[in-house]
């Protein structure tokens, strides 16, 4: 029988390495330990004690952060552009958005397309607005693809007046000053939501 001192303890806010109890008291749950027959808390976060299944668990008080991984489709500010290679602020992995300037990911100009592109000029511009695919996430240098049909820029500014470029006819125009661009646009090119 489970003493009411330590059903009590259910909500006692842990860390890392404090004693819950004894193997004999109780099943290990998640977010525990155990060593030499005592039951730890392995993470940050408060205790639970299930009574009927004499079990004790730990569950997380912080949430992990939130990090780019191989796979993830990210949001984010094109910063520079070269003939080959387009830097990328990213600011929302998934819908989670991460503060600016935390994430920078590389758009290599083989990842822009299936088909040749001569230059990322041609492409991507400084201030666009992209969806992209984490391709590689290794020593935190994150390589983006927009390659895909639904990858590429949501929103792109005028080059010479600064306004946001409509899409009509397949052509990115400004309403202003009548320029057109060229991008690689994504599917959801002026209606998604960032």
């Amino acid at each position: 029988m489970l003493s009411r001192k330590n059903v009590e303890r259910s909500g006692q806010f842990v860390v890392p390495g404090d004693k819950l109890g004894v193997i004999e008291e109780f099943l290990p749950g998640p977010g525990t330990y155990v060593s030499d027959g005592e039951i730890y808390s392995l993470i940050t976060g408060h205790i639970l004690i299930d009574a009927s299944n004499k079990t004790v668990s730990v569950y997380p008080r912080v949430h992990s952060p939130v990090i780019p991984h191989e796979g993830s489709i990210v949001t984010g500010q094109v910063s520079m552009v070269q003939d080959k290679i387009a830097v990328v602020q990213i600011f929302n992995i998934g819908k989670k958005h991460i503060p600016s300037g935390l994430f920078t990911g590389n758009v290599h100009i083989s990842m822009v397309s299936r088909s040749f592109v001569k230059s990322m000029f041609n492409a991507l511009k400084i201030g666009d607005i992209i969806l992209a695919k984490v391709t590689n996430d290794r020593n935190a240098s994150y390589q983006l693809s927009i390659a895909d049909r639904n990858l590429g820029v949501l929103y792109a500014f005028c080059s010479r007046c600064g306004n946001l470029l409509i899409l009509n006819d397949h052509r990115l125009q400004c309403p202003i000053c009548k320029n057109v661009e060229e991008r690689k646009i994504a599917v959801e090119y002026g209606v998604a939501a960032i």
